[in-house]
């Protein structure tokens, strides 16, 4: 039953998913063009020096690209649901309603995984034609809370579309504008490495409140 409702939410996500994700690979070779632009008009050297010591992000360009991903899987695949209370179907289903949930949220999870890995893989694979090792992992460092703001992104609209209440959905509005700033805070390179931990963990409570969400409005509270 559970590969049924993965691939009904495959149905549903793909073109959207394909294509932004499509958009971060051309993102992050569109930052590597200016690279080797860069690297092909100034001296190596001093580039390098310039990303070591002055801290400047050659990839910040990416910083978007996983926000864009997650809010365009979230909002394919969960507003459907709500159109004609749609989801009440699929909670009818011979499966309890908590794990369909858990399935849907999951499979969606799973979409941004495969996403940002192949985003990070490539970026990894690029940054080390062009760069040391010193300059790539401060890189990584930083986009490690942008990629994780795509997670955030997806669990937090797929909270606020849920929610059968108007009202309620405006406090969580108000509760996503005020938490997702935290990811994108402005750093130097490598300065979130104290905190990308904790907001993993943040990541991961956020994605519990779609079950409270999904309680709601199967409930059919007003």
């Amino acid at each position: 039953m559970w590969k049924s409702v993965a691939y009904k939410e495959w149905l549903k996500i793909r073109w959207f998913f394909i294509l932004s994700t499509i958009f971060g690979v051309l993102a992050v070779g569109y930052i590597f063009l200016k690279v080797q632009y860069d690297f092909k008009f100034n001296d190596p050297n001093n580039y390098w020096y310039v990303l070591l010591f002055m801290k400047v992000k050659y990839f910040s360009i990416l910083k978007f690209v996983p926000l864009i991903i997650g809010f365009a899987v979230s909002v394919t695949q969960y507003f459907p649901e709500t159109v004609d209370k749609r989801i009440k179907l699929t909670f009818h289903l011979p499966i309890n309603e908590n794990k369909i949930l858990l399935i849907m949220m999951l499979f969606g999870t799973a979409c941004l995984l495969a996403s940002s890995t192949l985003l990070t893989l490539i970026f990894y694979v690029l940054s080390t034609i062009y760069f040391p090792v010193d300059i790539i992992i401060p890189a990584l460092i930083s986009i490690t809370p942008w990629l994780l703001s795509g997670f955030a992104i997806y669990y937090l609209v797929a909270f606020i579309i849920l929610e059968p209440m108007w009202k309620y959905r405006l406090f969580y509005l108000v509760f996503a504008s005020a938490i997702f700033p935290i990811f994108l805070e402005s750093s130097i390179a490598g300065g979130f490495a104290p905190v990308n931990m904790s907001l993993a963990v943040l990541v991961i409570g956020l994605s519990i409140s779609l079950l409270f969400s999904g309680y709601r409005f199967r409930k059919g509270e007003q």
